[in-house]
């Protein structure tokens, strides 16, 4: 009697592209269109090295001349300056004991497959959050910051809470690019905050099924992953940032057309069996970039080839190379 293996139920080559594709659908941010997953990045992921480097050419900021029959004219110049993006290379290892499926009368590693995907859209969006923090600690990206937070109860007041008055006070931090901004994530609490004051609206999605929040008419995410703290004398501080379109850019470089050598499987998607343990195991690879645009990464306190998320919130770590209405990212530091 013949058997299915698990080599039947995963085919690397599809795997990976099915992994790839399902975790953007699945990541709040990526939903929204925080993250925006870009060809060129693909092909930047799939170089070699640690980093990418875009250059790009500065504004023409010269002040206007006027013409004189007894003056030249002042020669300006155009200069030049680069955005800089870390690569990342993860990977992941599940195994499954052909005894633990024999109890538990379920197939583990079919569930593994399907909820990997999840796992990948979940580290994304840790990934993202991590960023948030390391360059909002980087002084270039004060003039992105609002900072409206009382560090005690006593001093807090509409004027320090996140509310329509001073979301309109966020976006003003883009100037005139304030009304491309799509999308807002924020604490949990902030928004059970705002819900309070009724100020989350919800409308149907396209299918007419779930339900979508939204606040001053732009896209909410929800994580609780983003950054809180008790303020110096109590009470607690939270951070809310908004987004416009394509705020961080993403490329996966494909793994599936490079086949193992003495295993199943390509360097993306990997299964092996161990006979003597009775276990089985996937593993799953990714070398991609998740950057946020016109921030580049310096690398300046960087131990290994790819940066942990505790690195990536290192201020030391980031400088803004775009002019801060290009940025496409606000943070408010406000109390609920």
């Amino acid at each position: 009697m013949a058997k299915t293996a698990v080599a039947d139920i995963i085919i690397p080559t599809q795997f990976e592209r099915y992994a790839i594709e399902r975790t953007a659908e699945l990541s709040a941010f990526g939903q929204c269109g925080i993250i925006e997953h870009s060809p060129v990045f693909d092909e930047l992921a799939a170089g070699g090295g640690r980093t990418v480097e875009m250059p790009f050419w500065k504004d023409l900021t010269a002040t206007r001349q006027l013409l004189s029959d007894s003056a030249s004219l002042t020669v300006n110049k155009i200069t030049a300056d680069k955005d800089i993006a870390r690569i990342h290379n993860d990977a992941q290892a599940w195994s499954v004991n052909h005894l633990a499926k024999v109890i538990s009368g379920d197939d583990p590693m079919q569930a593994i497959v399907d909820l990997v995907a999840e796992y990948w859209a979940r580290t994304d969006e840790g990934l993202v959050v991590s960023c948030l923090k390391g360059i909002f600690a980087a002084a270039t990206m004060s003039g992105n910051l609002l900072a409206i937070h009382s560090e005690s109860v006593a001093g807090q007041s509409a004027a320090t809470r996140l509310n329509g008055a001073t979301f309109v006070d966020a976006t003003a931090k883009l100037g005139d690019r304030g009304d491309r901004l799509v999308a807002v994530a924020m604490h949990s609490a902030t928004e059970a905050a705002l819900r309070k004051l009724d100020l989350i609206d919800f409308i149907p999605d396209s299918e007419g099924k779930a339900q979508i929040r939204t606040f001053q008419g732009r896209r909410v995410v929800v994580d609780d992953n983003l950054p809180t703290r008790a303020g110096s004398t109590d009470g607690t501080v939270y951070t809310t940032y908004l987004f416009g379109p394509g705020a961080f850019a993403k490329g996966a470089a494909p793994l599936d057309g490079t086949p193992l050598q003495g295993g199943h499987g390509t360097e993306g998607v990997e299964v092996y069996r161990d006979a003597l343990a009775s276990d089985t195991g996937l593993i799953n690879r990714r070398r991609y970039i998740l950057h946020p645009r016109g921030v580049k990464f310096t690398s300046a306190s960087v131990a290994a080839d790819s940066p942990t998320n505790a690195e990536l919130e290192t201020g030391a770590n980031w400088v803004r190379v775009f002019e801060n209405k290009n940025v496409r990212i606000v943070a408010v530091t406000h109390n609920n």
